[in-house]
């Protein structure tokens, strides 16, 4: 052979299925790590000496990243392949989370947790990507039932890992937990995931640029917006302008120089749009188990992070069992048949939910915390396989760019509307609460003999703790009043239990609209 001939430089041997262990491994991460900072803040608030404005700005920060980088990767992918993103990504996050702890000042954590999350919201995105492609579509249930196991078990158990990192380690645990295990996740996917050549498509990159800014702006005033008391604030208005501003620029420079890499054909389908709201309605009826019961469990029994997390997290466990179970069944009847069952055994429990009063505790949850996991269970993999089949149908994932833009959109709804779940729940429960507080004021009025009548018992059962008769007086009106605010957000978040009813009844009523479906997982089961 002539020694000028170049050679093509061996490529290492790879296995699709650990490929897939290190994807999934990413995409927990990204979400264990999310769920540690917000259920953490507290702990970080505490050793950093961060006023709460502050420290509010670190989850948003982070998600913010996360937000751009989660949609923009998707088309990145078609370009540069999944390999070539993922390794040095998850170089940077385990270099930013060992790097965290040990930035003292706000600017500079700030920056950090910027790039971690510019760095994490690659692994989501690229995780069901790759699996649908690396995986024999006879086991691609299987493989949505194993991404439901790995999203919905970390964000139930993040709160116990949190607690028992700082009351037997230290709050650094929240960022190191990251760099521990993503050098395994970057095993996996080198001997997993194989290198391919570089696409011949040379996009221009500034409408999806435009187009992810304006999605992390408007993540970020949407996430802020209830504490800066949304348009009465400068900084949210100032967010969503350019939000919006980014937005329009990226439509218009859609039709002026229409990407390659962005095919948007399969919007015709009513189909779609339909299963694409459905994953809307799955982040919003997932509120129930990571905002309601945590809310209640530490605003009104006072929990601290590690018992919230011993409340939710035994949950997680069965929640493993019922997924492959529901996977096998999805794999012998209708995906869409399991995603109503679900939101209907999720809605059910929600009602059993909105009867909840002051005295519920932990264990108060316990029956309806497992029939909540087992209705997200099917709703999950219901609705993921029937907009896998609907994409099959549909042809949208018939070439890589047709695949990206399908698996973009679907991202896009999953983070961002997400938030717009969050944001809407949070302003719920908020106005509510007020709403409740203002309502039980009017029977707590001053003189009234029924109001001095708690006043005097409360007073009693203090006064042996007290100095004299006026300060048991004053501590009781102080008990009074921290009775009525626990009443009125327990109304309150049974509202938001109510809420969450009726949206997914709403939902099923649009869901009637959909077409017969031609195809099936036992169709698919049958022609491998």
């Amino acid at each position: 052979m002539d020694p000028s001939e170049s050679r093509a430089a061996p490529q290492p041997t790879t296995n699709p299925y650990i490929g897939i262990a290190g994807v999934f491994l990413g995409a927990g991460l990204a979400t264990l790590n999310a769920r540690l900072i917000s259920v953490g803040l507290a702990d970080l608030r505490g050793a950093l000496g961060l006023g709460f404005d502050e420290a509010s700005w670190i989850p948003t920060a982070l998600n913010m990243a996360t937000m751009f980088s989660g949609v923009f990767v998707v088309f990145l992918n078609v370009r540069y392949g999944t390999r070539r993103i993922l390794l040095p990504a998850a170089g940077i996050f385990a270099l930013m989370s060992a790097l965290l702890p040990f930035a003292r000042n706000f600017w500079l954590m700030l920056g950090l947790v910027v790039i971690a999350g510019l760095a994490s919201g690659t692994f989501y995105s690229l995780t069901l990507t790759f699996v649908l492609t690396a995986l024999p579509k006879r086991l691609i249930i299987f493989g949505i039932a194993a991404y439901a196991a790995d999203i919905v078990f970390l964000s139930n158990v993040a709160s116990l890992i949190e607690g028992w990192y700082v009351e037997h380690l230290s709050w650094h645990w929240i960022f190191w937990n990251a760099a521990v295990f993503t050098p395994l996740m970057m095993t996996c996917v080198y001997f997993g995931i194989p290198q391919r050549p570089l696409s011949d498509v040379r996009p221009n990159w500034r409408g999806f640029v435009y187009f992810s800014l304006a999605l992390s702006l408007l993540y970020g005033a949407m996430d802020q917006g209830e504490r800066l008391d949304w348009l009465n604030s400068g900084v949210i208005v100032a967010m969503l302008t350019g939000g919006i501003f980014l937005l329009a620029a990226a439509l218009v420079r859609r039709i002026v120089d229409p990407n390659p890499l962005l095919s948007l054909s399969f919007l015709n389908s009513r189909n779609i749009i339909v299963l694409g709201l459905s994953i809307f309605i799955f982040k919003f009826v997932h509120l129930a188990t990571i905002v309601l019961v945590p809310g209640f469990l530490g605003n009104i029994q006072e929990y601290r992070a590690l018992q919230t997390g011993h409340a939710l997290a035994w949950v997680a466990v069965p929640m493993l069992a019922v997924v492959w179970l529901v996977a096998w069944i999805v794999n012998y009847s209708n995906s869409r048949l399991i995603l109503t069952l679900g939101l209907t055994i999720v809605a059910v429990a929600c009602w059993f939910c909105a009867q909840l009063d002051t005295f519920w505790a932990g264990t108060s949850f316990n029956i309806l915390e497992l029939v909540l996991a087992a209705g997200l269970a099917c709703s999950y993999i219901g609705l993921v396989g029937s907009i896998v089949l609907e994409g099959l149908e549909t042809g949208a994932l018939t070439s890589a760019v047709k695949a990206a833009t399908f698996s973009g959109f679907m991202h896009f709804i999953r983070i961002f509307g997400g938030e717009v779940g969050v944001a809407a729940m949070t302003r719920f429960v908020s106005l509510r609460e007020k709403f409740h507080s203002n309502m039980l004021g009017l029977h707590v009025e001053a003189g009234s003999w029924i109001t001095d009548e708690r006043i005097r018992m409360l007073g009693g059962g203090v006064l042996p703790a007290s100095t004299g008769p006026e300060e048991a007086a004053s501590r009781a009106v102080s008990l009074l009043h921290q009775q009525v605010r626990a009443q009125a957000y327990t109304m309150a978040t049974a509202d938001g239990f109510i809420l969450i009813g009726w949206m997914v009844v709403a939902y099923l009523l649009l869901a009637l609209l959909l077409r017969p479906a031609k195809i099936s997982f036992k169709d698919i089961r049958s022609m491998q």
